[in-house]
């Protein structure tokens, strides 16, 4: 038995350098090549007659070569090359660029079959750049051919090439679905369904390989997330908070109003901070929506109950961010709160421990400088992460570990539709806030195309000298060599011409991912003291500080982004009482953007968004492993593929019923699956 680990420049006709470009694509090993799924193919298997065929159609003909091939140089190292060909029906010009060789290959009189794209100019049929094979041979023609994810490294007839050769290395691949599940559901076998997804031999095969592969991703998924869920219903007996610390005397005491939503959602932790079991909640809520509110709420019940509350904050800035709040709403009630963070004197930190472990303080508000080694909490009782998908679970029970049983609390502003948490997020209950403040600003949002970008300059500069400030995000850090991504803007190339033409009279600042956190806090320090006008950032800035002052947004290629995302950036202005604009500049405007776009200028809704996004662009990029941590989707569609989702999840349910930690011997394959998925590649982030 072949190993599936091996790597992937050991693989025939790949190597060291081909390795290296194969990594970028994310394929490491075997295993990976053979799971790198086409994202399209091409029908090459159905031959038409010439005369048959439209202009703009890829398609396949048959047909003798009438001419001898004509080349001729243009130049040194261009040439174009032109035959004539025709069927029983009609005839048609075939051409080439720089391929002189080709002369060798096309013979007269021959018989070949072509692929490729006709054109019809006043009625003459040309064929530009086919592929051909000679009529005993399918190896570019006759079949169904895959279309991979690919980068400008490499080219398509390599990579299949090399997937072929992984393909045969790897042989007869072992089963990895228990038989009860495979003849119940009728599943092709794992070794066809890989097979026939790189090579089908038509397209009821490739249905019935992509339905198997899909029903594997989705089981494993809803297994590991009910499994982790059911050793969570497990815990120890968790803390009963007192019942006579209430709620409202927080609610009623603060400077503004609740929404209903906001209340209900503290109607779902009260109740359970008041049971034996742990509270394992996950709190959705859109961006503005009011969040934090919820967990000094929470916090102070913990607190007044006699426990410590733990606050994990994705950024330094932050954690000092929600530090001056709770202070501000919790300090009249006698409630400490200390911040951890990095930057720290060694004389700050240690004050800080000992006021921990020795409870002289009651909320502890940091960054991941909570997960190390040397906090030690006196009494942990509830433990808060913001913005769930900077903390894996990993990190997450490193918290709880501190405490004995604690509650927890997951809070994100990344909207999600609700089938898609409860399947997602199937280890935490999950509360939603639906509605904004009253008084949160709506955004006027506008898509523009290059051809405004004066217009949106001369706006710029009326903003900021009304006394507002501006974020000018982008794609990209600096340029790049990558021919993908050469037109975008770069943040350190626009923020030089910004400094020295556009906004010279301005004060312009540039925030990336590539800086040191304290460079990284101390511009946003300073963009928050207005001591900027003009910060240009990447997407560092999606999850930030409230500058109440920043009216305006302006995000480059908006069409490189997801909606989801754009909708996040678009959240940090609109949260002061100036009214408030982002706009879209967008490269190119095929029917797709343009749709996208205007979704975005119809509605602020998170969770509208959020489901359009998923329809559009599919689960791949919506739910990225990166930011989300679950086990990668390299085939499933969370939006298309919405009714396996729940046939399978109905499944999952059923066997973590009958054996919640897989141990049966009819589950030894799936618990081999879950755990391989889980506990490798995957920081689950739940």
């Amino acid at each position: 038995m072949i190993d599936l680990k091996k790597d992937i420049q050991y693989i025939k006709g790949v190597g060291p350098n081909k390795a290296k470009i194969l990594n970028k694509l994310g394929i490491f090993t075997l295993e990976d090549l053979i799971t790198y799924y086409p994202r399209d193919y091409e029908d090459r298997s159905n031959i038409k007659k010439i005369s048959e065929i439209t202009d703009g159609e890829k398609c396949s003909i048959e047909a003798t070569v009438v001419t001898s091939l004509n080349v001729r140089m243009l130049g040194r190292y261009k040439s174009i090359e032109k035959v004539i060909v025709k069927d029983e029906t009609d005839n048609c010009m075939i051409t080439w660029f720089n391929q002189p060789y080709l002369k060798s290959q096309i013979k007269k009189g021959e018989t070949y079959r072509f692929f490729g794209k006709m054109q019809v100019r006043n009625g003459v049929k040309q064929l530009n750049s086919p592929v051909f094979d000679v009529i005993e041979k399918n190896n570019n023609t006759g079949k169904i051919i895959p279309v991979y994810p690919l980068n400008y490294e490499i080219k398509a007839n390599t990579i299949r090439k090399i997937i072929q050769n992984g393909l045969e290395l790897a042989g007869e691949l072992e089963e990895i679905m228990p038989d009860y599940i495979l003849n119940k559901y009728k599943l092709m076998s794992y070794n066809d369904a890989i097979k026939q997804i790189h090579f089908p031999k038509d397209f009821d095969y490739f249905r019935k390989a992509r339905k198997r592969l899909v029903f594997d991703e989705l089981l494993t998924m809803q297994l590991g997330l009910l499994k982790l869920k059911g050793q969570n219903n497990k815990q120890l007996k968790g803390i009963k908070y007192d019942e006579n610390v209430n709620m409202s005397d927080v609610i009623n005491d603060l400077p503004f109003k609740l929404t209903r939503a906001q209340l209900n959602v503290l109607e779902d932790i009260n109740s359970d901070m008041e049971k034996e079991k742990p509270m394992n909640r996950l709190l959705q809520g859109d961006v503005g929506s009011g969040k934090t509110v919820i967990a000094m709420i929470a916090a102070y019940k913990a607190v007044k109950s006699g426990y410590q509350v733990a606050i994990l904050a994705p950024t330094m800035i932050l954690a000092k961010q929600h530090l001056e709040n709770f202070n501000k709403i919790l300090g009249k009630y006698g409630i400490m709160c200390v911040g951890l963070v990095g930057g720290m004197t060694a004389k700050q930190k240690r004050e800080a421990l000992e006021k921990i472990e020795n409870g002289n303080t009651h909320i502890v508000i940091g960054t991941h400088a909570i997960l190390e080694e040397n906090v030690k909490f006196k009494k942990l009782g509830l433990v808060v992460t913001d913005e769930q998908h900077r903390f894996g679970v990993k990190q997450r029970s490193i918290v709880i570990s501190k405490g004995e049983n604690p509650d927890v609390l997951v809070m994100t502003a990344t909207p999600i539709p609700r089938t898609l948490a409860l399947i997602l997020y199937g280890d935490l209950d999950i509360s939603k806030i639906d509605e904004l403040p009253p008084n949160r600003q709506h955004v006027e949002t506008y898509a523009v195309s290059r051809k405004l970008e004066q217009r949106v300059n001369e706006f710029v500069k009326k903003e900021i000298n009304k006394g507002r400030q501006c974020y000018v995000v982008c794609p990209l850090v600096e340029e790049s060599e990558d021919e993908n991504t050469q037109n975008l803007k770069s943040a350190i190339e626009l923020t030089e011409k910004y400094k020295n033409e556009i906004f010279k009279n301005y004060k312009v600042e540039v925030l990336h991912g590539k800086m040191k956190p304290k460079e990284k806090d101390e511009i946003m320090e300073k963009f928050k003291n207005k001591e900027i006008d003009i910060l240009v950032s990447t997407t560092v800035i999606e999850v930030g500080v409230d500058v109440p002052n920043a009216s305006l947004m302006i995000i480059e290629n908006a069409e490189r982004f997801g909606l989801a995302q754009l909708h996040q950036l678009r959240g940090r202005v609109g949260r002061g009482e100036y009214k408030s604009y982002c706009i879209l500049k967008c490269n190119g405007g095929n029917e797709l953007i343009k749709e996208r776009m205007d979704i975005m200028t119809k509605t602020d809704d998170g969770f509208v968004i959020a489901e359009k996004d998923l329809e559009l662009r599919g689960s791949g990029d919506f739910f990225g492993t990166k930011q989300h941590g679950i086990p990668e989707f390299k085939i499933a569609n969370l939006f298309q593929d919405i009714e396996e989702l729940k046939e399978v999840q109905a499944l999952a349910i059923q066997i973590i019923q009958d054996d919640v930690n897989l141990e049966k011997e009819k589950n030894k394959l799936l618990n081999k699956l879950v755990e391989s998925k889980f506990t490798s590649k995957s920081e689950i982030t739940i």
